[in-house]
């Protein structure tokens, strides 16, 4: 089958969600036509299977996903998902396969209105997905990770943990968090104006809140005792608990800074998702761990791509 019967028989859509798509799949661009007074948001990822998910993963769960995750990074700026551009390697043909893998990527796109718009399909030795996501927010608006204050509460959405603990017990229940992350979209955009900075859990806890940390020169203290975690993983050894919580990765929730005022404000709205205050951003620089006001010294990293 040729690339282009390939691209035809599985990822061409019948119907686009945005009516400002000029130009989809059919040319060697797509064309998109901005809306007034917004700033385009991009980001991409790529997933190589054995490195980034098991090569026991569904398709559909493996298209799923690879959506997912960028839409997360869209989500943690504030910005409104648009559409996608998709580049995959094939080591070969396989159209059961193929034919899930599409139907995960329309299943994840279809809640937030975002089109398949373009791409690249070609054939190498390992099976690779790389997604660019776009998105828009209004000029002005975007949440970077630059922006926390002293004394801005730390917030997460969700559960932490959930993903590292189905990667580690395969078969578990959990693993459907592994699997079928959900991007924050919805919260992301109600944090703009809100949130002082913001940053999507990817490599975990530690890992990603020290970008917020160091983007803004300010320290932090986070309180153990309040991280969000699964009945499940409250069962687990503390020191378990504590590694799937801040390192295990592959979470996608949203850790935002914000004052308290504003912290008041967005507790008025009807929330997408269920929120939890986990520290405070302080002036000494560097990042501290308390469980019940005592200090704790761990030894805990994130996901380390070159590892």
């Amino acid at each position: 089958m040729a690339e282009f019967s390939i691209i035809e028989q599985y990822f061409k859509q019948a119907r686009l969600y945005q009516n400002n798509v000029v130009l989809g799949i059919c040319d060697d661009s797509a064309i998109i036509a901005p809306p007034s007074n917004h700033e385009l948001v991009i980001c991409t990822d790529t997933s190589v299977e054995g490195r980034h998910f098991p090569t026991t993963t569904a398709a559909h769960a493996v298209g799923w996903k690879s959506v997912a995750v960028n839409l997360s990074d869209l989500a943690a700026m504030g910005a409104t998902p648009h559409s996608i551009l998709l580049a995959i390697t094939l080591p070969q043909i396989d159209h059961a396969w193929l034919k899930d893998f599409s139907q995960g990527i329309f299943d994840c796109c279809a809640p937030y209105a975002v089109d398949l718009i373009g791409g690249d399909t070609t054939q190498g030795n390992q099976l690779t997905v790389s997604v660019t996501a776009l998105g828009w927010v209004e000029k002005g608006q975007a949440i970077t990770r630059k922006g926390a204050c002293i004394g801005d509460y730390i917030v997460v959405s969700g559960q932490l943990g959930d993903a590292a603990f189905g990667l580690q017990h395969l078969g578990h229940p959990l693993q459907q968090r592994l699997d079928y992350p959900s991007p924050r979209c919805t919260l992301g955009q109600q944090l703009k104006g809100l949130a002082s900075s913001m940053i999507d859990l990817s490599d975990g806890l530690i890992q990603d809140l020290k970008h917020i940390l160091t983007a803004s020169n300010v320290g932090a203290t986070l309180d153990l005792e309040n991280l969000p975690l699964d009945p499940v993983l409250q069962k687990q050894p503390q020191q378990q608990q504590w590694q799937y919580a801040l390192a295990g990765g592959d979470d996608y929730e949203l850790c935002f800074t914000i004052s308290e005022k504003h912290y008041q404000i967005l507790q008025q709205q009807n929330l997408s998702t269920p929120i939890t205050v986990i520290g405070r951003i302080e002036e000494q620089l560097g990042l501290r761990l308390h469980y019940q006001k005592q200090r704790q010294t761990l030894d805990l990293h994130g996901y380390q791509h070159f590892a």
